[in-house]
């Protein structure tokens, strides 16, 4: 957001933000859809229909503090026996996530726009080529089969949204690929070097596991 070369990039960049944050998607034209009931199990499946849209803009969206993504975690947290005080911080990270952390804000927040222009086009790339509906699968029979009680909206969501996100980045990247101040070699540095620190985070997360089997277990 802070590098967008145009003001259209960054309301891209931002849609995104501030939908992360809790406002919700804004439908553009068309009649209003009628609120359906859903159970409970379906809400967490498909999305509360009063906190979550995937589609429109943010532009005259209401924001409300239960669509924040960060309360979806907190929910995700409390079905494990944790709660607000003990997620979130970074004092609660390990290393390897410390190191992703990191390198998101140092990437992302490159003063050379061409590395962070690299950097969001590869995660938002990789993680809708794939990556959310694997997170949705796998917790899907961890729920089946170990933690009834455990919320999957915020990764449900992800896995329907993130299609939209990864259009964003491909705009943005349009507007400036064939610009002659374009560098490819940057753009390319920017994306593997973000990469690079989204694999230390998942050895890092593979590596907890097989250490305490009999924790992750209880």
């Amino acid at each position: 957001m802070i590098n967008s070369p145009t003001l259209q990039q960054s309301r891209a960049s931002r849609e995104i933000l501030l939908n992360e944050l809790g406002v919700i998607y804004r439908k553009l034209g068309g009649a209003i859809e009628p609120q359906i009931s859903k159970t409970e199990e379906e809400k967490d499946r498909e999305g509360d229909p009063e906190f979550v849209s995937i589609q429109g803009t943010v532009d005259g969206g209401i924001c409300r503090f239960r669509a924040a993504h960060f309360e979806w975690l907190i929910a995700v947290a409390e079905g494990l026996g944790l709660h607000y005080e003990d997620i979130g911080q970074r004092k609660h990270g390990s290393p390897t996530t410390l190191h992703f952390c990191d390198e998101l804000q140092r990437l992302y927040g490159s003063d050379d726009p061409t590395i962070a222009e690299g950097a969001s086009f590869a995660v938002e790339n990789w993680a809708a080529a794939g990556f959310w509906q694997e997170l949705e699968d796998g917790l899907s029979r961890i729920k089946q089969t170990r933690y009834p009680q455990l919320r999957l909206a915020f990764f449900t969501w992800h896995n329907r949204v993130e299609a939209q996100h990864a259009g964003h980045t491909l705009e943005e990247l349009e507007a400036v690929y064939f610009k002659p101040e374009f560098d490819h070699g940057k753009f390319i540095q920017g994306g593997k070097e973000i990469l690079d620190a989204i694999a230390v985070f998942w050895d890092g997360l593979k590596r907890v596991g097989a250490a305490s089997p009999q924790e992750n277990c209880q």
